[in-house]
């Protein structure tokens, strides 16, 4: 990443931890043929070509590309290259970012191990904290609130399942009812791993598999012991924000996808697939093109240990260009080996989880869902979880959208006969593990998310009315 701080938009950046909107030059008029024009011009081949190159950074440097590794300002290298090329004003603000290393991982119940990892950003407990075993609803809500809890808590090991709320709020909740640890079963199969609690925990928490979680739900009541050592460090990464220099910097369009990694493994599709998508997109629309709105395009940095390029990005905004910003896309995971095809339920329509996002978000999904349909595809909702990088301009009030095709969770007999793949199993059996490669993806499904992207991006860069409507 040295290479690219020493030009002068860069260095401004990294002084304000935000770009700053580009001036707007824009002489053509929007051309209202763009989407179809970027849809025609954009490939999943050409998507695929840029995936190569990440496997290979990642070959080249340890087998990943995770956050403050080499791996990862190579890519942000390769990432930025190209935008420079294809005209695009670039800037690489600086994050700092808190790792965290956690060691000596012990629960046990009733004086019976049990296999479990901590939750990242947890408070150590070198020398063990101990409580009655209180098992809450092992329901998608579980813990979410502060009505989940009664006096029982107090005092008490707490199990809550994994579901729909955020690891740091079902933690802070159990801590703020006395809790004085808490489990968290996982809801899919398998162990709890690179789970993160965003921000320093008031509680020690572990993460245990669906499997101990159902065993650990009969156990209410046993004497519950939780341990474990940890260590954070500052890390400082970056992300990778390059913004058209046509169009209005009042009303700027933004899409996303986190460039980063695990450590575990190369990650292309997590999150390699979104990267080279907008990469992809990007390199066709070029830095001047006919539109009305701005269009922002960002790689984030960081999204593995807790979202937070992103988050950083978003709360160092000044209040003037916060505010300009219309609306956040976001493609994370678009061609996982057993794909589903996920939209974010923008308007709650599925009563699963979270409620609807921020006005707008409605007509995100809808055009998301139609792009889909027209390259035959019958999109799904999926929560706004807050499990990737639209949460923070959800947070911030900001119509937000995205596209996802499946990460650890098993697809269903009726998802297969509407998608293909394979019922019953993960939609990525490589998820977060260094089996995620690129003979991994699915050419068909990163193609199809590819042009839906385009197709929503270029639609909203000639006019954001019909976020209103």
């Amino acid at each position: 990443m040295r290479a690219l701080l020493g030009a002068a938009l860069a260095a401004a950046a990294l002084a304000t931890g935000c770009a700053a909107p580009a001036p707007s030059s824009n002489p053509a008029q929007p051309d209202p043929g763009l989407p179809a024009g970027l849809v025609a011009a954009t490939t999943g081949d050409g998507a695929y070509r840029h995936l190569e190159e990440l496997q290979r950074i990642a070959d080249a440097h340890g087998g990943n590309r995770a956050v403050g590794s080499p791996g990862f300002d190579a890519s942000a290298d390769y990432v930025a290259g190209a935008l420079r090329a294809a005209g695009f004003d670039v800037s690489v603000p600086e994050v700092v970012v808190r790792t965290y290393t956690a060691g000596n991982e012990r629960l046990a119940v009733g004086g019976t191990p049990v296999v479990a990892r901590a939750l990242g950003l947890s408070p150590a407990a070198p020398d063990g904290v101990s409580g009655p075993l209180v098992v809450l609803d092992q329901d998608a809500t579980s813990g979410c609130e502060p009505a989940d809890h009664t006096d029982r808590s107090r005092a008490a090991v707490v199990l809550v399942r994994r579901g729909t709320c955020p690891f740091g709020q079902k933690v802070q909740v159990a801590a703020d009812a006395g809790a004085v640890a808490v489990v968290v079963a996982n809801s899919e199969d398998g162990p709890l791993t690179r789970a993160t609690l965003g921000a320093p925990g008031a509680v020690p928490a572990l993460g245990v598999s669906r499997a101990d979680g159902d065993l650990l739900a009969t156990r209410a009541g046993a004497p519950a012991t939780v341990a474990l050592t940890a260590r954070t460090e500052e890390v400082r990464t970056h992300n990778v924000v390059a913004q058209t220099r046509t169009g209005n910097p009042g009303s700027v369009v933004v899409a996303g996808a986190h460039l980063d990694s695990v450590p575990e493994g190369p990650g292309i599709n997590d999150n390699g697939s979104g990267s080279a998508a907008l990469l992809e997109i990007a390199v066709r629309l070029g830095g001047s093109p006919p539109v009305a709105n701005a269009v922002r395009l960002a790689w984030w940095g960081a999204e593995e240990t807790g979202l937070n390029g992103s988050t950083a990005y978003v709360t160092g905004l000044p209040e003037p260009e916060r505010r300009a910003l219309a609306l956040y896309l976001n493609a994370d995971m678009i061609a996982s080996p057993n794909a589903g095809y996920f939209v974010h339920d923008g308007d709650d329509s599925d009563r699963v989880g979270a409620g609807p996002g921020p006005a707008g978000s409605a007509a995100i999904e809808q055009k998301l869902v139609g792009s889909l349909a027209s390259v035959g595809v019958a999109a799904q909702g999926t929560d706004l979880d807050g499990r990737s990088d639209y949460a923070a301009f959800l947070a911030a009030g900001i119509p937000v959208g995205g596209i996802f095709t499946g990460a650890e969770e098993r697809k269903s007999a009726e998802q297969a006969r509407a998608w293909g793949g394979q019922a019953d199993a993960s939609f990525d059996p490589c998820y977060h593990q260094a089996c995620d490669r690129i003979d991994r993806i699915d050419r068909v499904a990163l193609d199809r998310n590819t042009d839906a992207l385009a197709d929503t991006l270029a639609t909203y860069a000639l006019s954001t009315a019909g976020l209103k409507s």
